[in-house]
Formats: structure tokens, C-alpha cells, sequence
């Protein structure tokens, strides 16, 4: 029977080496002997005796362990097995269910979504805009299409927890058995012998990516539109999340948006107000004649039809409310007075009005209905 190389001649590192230089000597032996880039006829065995000399020194239980007692390791130790995959839930898993207890390991995971908040102008919101954005995210590695080796390699069995992507304990007390996730392979059950040189083993390399958003007309200040597969690229060669762009509409100079109805405020000076006036009111969609009948009240409401905003999920839009405002004159000229004076003697015996007035607020509730 051969006898086995010590652990620390097989990785060339001396007996006090931290665990990065046992790594760095890992990689280097592992990259340099591993069965798909070396063709001689021992560079299996090799890469395998490597395997297994890191599997021990790569761990400072079994290290301390390989150090204590040699290759017989942790068997020379009384009451603890390192070592053991056998546990009571297991045997009973297998008794009653016929199967057995493997690690679980971790298959390829979908990618994190991405947000992007798109700043577009009130009239975008109303008609709709096609933006183009751009953005940074996560994508597969092309070289190593997502599995972190280097083209040419495979990963390799772990050789800290043997694939199963946990570590098995048996404590004496209670024989108790503990299961952690390995931290060598995180749970995967392989590891990496030669990262690829792209992405440095990750699998993912960010870039810059440039992509056509379609905003449909009726859109609000944080409305979300989801591009499916535009996110981040999932690890381990997994699919793609996606992308949620959410909307911020900037405010308009005289228009308010509520809810699918636009509201406009429109000045009236007194002598409109009393006499009426056929007037041009700015819509979203232009010009719009409004007629204003005589003796209009300030915040009188009046609506136009089908002037508002597109109903996202039917069709037909909302309408335009507009509200007057009758603006009294601050600086009159002396003709002015006059009239107004005139205007006043001439109103001191007409009746006020014993109607209760609403307010501003409600009339445009009463407008829009709420």
C-alpha cells in the first residue's frame, strides 16, 4: 500500500502557512493539474491527492486534527467525528420513507430586480412617450457562459464538505449532530479550481445596457412599468430579474392633474365676471372657446368634456375642470374710480343673495363628483 505524501509537501506550503497562502497553493497546483487542461497520464491522481490535501488544510478543525495526529486525523481523537454523515434523523428518514438525506444544495437563482425612476413632462404622462434609458446591471459572463471556470474547465467537487454542501457534526454530549452550510463552496457542493479570467470566477460582469421604453398615455407620478428579464442576470448561470421603471411627472405651470381630470384655474377681471365673455381656454390639447355667462361668482366651475387624461386600462379620457378666479383690480386710475363709484351708488339698494355659498374646495369637490 503507498504511503500518503504529507499534506503540506503535497501543496508546497510550509506548516505554519495561513489558510490565504494554503488557497493561493490550492489554485495554482489545481489549475495547473487539473484532468481537462493536463493530458499526463497522473494528472488525475494528482489533482486528486491535491483535493484532498486541501480539504484537511482548509480547515481549522481537521488542520488542527492533521497536525495532532497525522493521516489517521480525526479517528485518533476520542468522541468526535468531524467526519460523520450518518445521524438517528437520517436512519429514520431511510426506515420509514425508503430514501435518503442528502445536502441540499443550491441550483442556478433568478437575478435581483433593478428600479429606475424615469423623469418625464406632463404632457408625456397625458399622451404617452417612448424614453430610451440607460442603466448598469449584472449579465451572464460570455466567456464562461455563467459557471465562473475558466472555458476548457469544469467546476470540481468540493473538497471540504465532499458535494454535499453542508458539514455534518456529531458533538459527544447528547450525540447530538449539527448541520452548517459549507462555507468553502457556500452551499453549492462545488467549487472553482480555475476562475475564469472575465468575471473572476462570479459568473456575472456588470455593464452598461441602453433599452426603449414604451410609457403609455395616462401614466401618474409613481406609477411602475415592469420590463421582464432586464434585471440583474442570476447567479450560477440563473435567469434574469427585471426591471421596474417608475414614473416621476414633473409639474406643469397652470395645469393640476386629479386623477384622470385636469383642473385649470382661469383669471377673470370684474367686468368679464358681471358682463359674461366668450374666452379661449388653453386645454392640453390646445384651444378650447368657453363661454362665460354674465354675473359669474368666484370659483364657479365649468367642465369640458373629454379634455383630461387617458384612462390607463379603458378607453375615453377624463375631463378638463375649469375654475374661475375674478381678479378685483388693486391700482385704479382716476376715470376707474369714478366708475366705480358710479357703479356702486347705483348697486346700494340690489340684493346680495341669501344663497350659502360652498367655498372654493367645494365646488370643485362638486365638480368631480367627490
Amino acid at each position: 500500500m503507498a504511503v500518503k505524501r504529507d499534506y503540506y509537501e503535497v501543496l508546497g506550503v510550509q506548516r505554519n502557512a495561513s489558510q490565504d497562502e494554503i488557497k493561493k497553493a490550492f489554485r495554482r497546483l489545481a489549475r495547473q493539474y487539473h484532468p481537462d487542461v493536463n493530458k499526463a497520464p497522473d494528472a488525475e491522481a494528482k489533482f486528486k491527492e491535491i483535493n484532498e490535501a486541501y480539504e484537511v488544510l482548509s480547515d481549522p478543525e481537521k488542520r488542527s486534527m492533521y497536525d495532532r495526529f497525522g493521516h489517521a486525523g480525526p479517528t485518533a481523537a476520542p468522541g468526535f467525528d468531524p467526519f460523520a454523515s450518518a445521524d438517528p434523523f437520517s436512519t429514520i428518514f431511510e426506515t420509514f420513507f425508503g430514501g435518503t438525506m442528502r445536502g441540499t444544495q443550491r441550483g442556478p437563482q433568478r437575478g435581483a430586480d433593478l428600479r429606475y425612476t424615469l423623469s418625464i413632462s406632463f404632457e408625456e404622462a397625458i399622451f404617452g412617450v417612448e424614453k430610451t434609458i440607460e442603466f448598469r446591471r449584472m449579465e451572464t459572463c460570455q466567456k464562461c457562459r455563467g459557471s465562473g471556470a475558466e472555458p476548457g474547465t469544469e467546476p470540481v467537487r468540493c473538497p471540504k464538505c465532499g458535494g454535499l454542501g453542508e458539514i455534518r457534526q456529531r458533538a459527544p454530549i447528547f450525540n447530538m449532530v449539527t448541520v452548517t452550510t459549507c462555507d468553502m463552496c457556500r452551499g453549492e457542493g462545488t467549487v472553482i479550481a480555475i476562475p475564469c479570467r472575465e468575471c473572476r470566477g462570479e459568473g456575472r460582469v456588470r455593464q452598461t445596457r441602453k433599452i426603449t421604453v414604451r410609457v403609455p398615455p395616462g401614466v401618474d407620478s409613481s406609477s411602475q412599468i415592469r420590463i421582464s428579464g432586464e434585471g440583474d442576470a442570476g447567479p450560477r448561470g440563473g435567469p434574469y430579474g427585471n426591471l421596474y421603471v417608475v414614473i416621476d411627472v414633473q409639474p406643469h405651470p397652470y395645469f393640476i392633474r386629479e386623477g384622470n381630470d385636469i383642473i385649470l384655474e382661469l383669471p377673470l377681471n370684474v367686468a368679464q365676471a358681471a358682463l359674461g365673455v366668450e374666452i379661449d381656454v388653453p386645454t392640453i390639447d390646445g384651444t378650447e372657446r368657453l363661454h362665460i355667462p354674465p354675473g359669474v361668482q368666484n370659483g364657479a366651475v365649468f367642465r369640458i368634456r373629454g379634455k383630461g387624461v387617458p384612462f390607463l386600462r379603458s378607453s375615453g379620457r377624463g375631463d378638463q375642470i375649469v375654475v374661475v378666479r375674478v381678479v378685483v383690480p388693486t391700482n385704479l386710475t382716476d376715470h376707474q374710480r369714478r366708475l366705480f363709484e358710479e357703479l356702486a351708488r347705483s348697486l346700494e339698494n340690489e340684493p346680495i343673495g341669501n344663497q350659502r355659498d360652498e367655498g372654493f374646495f367645494g365646488r370643485i369637490k362638486n365638480a368631480l363628483g367627490l
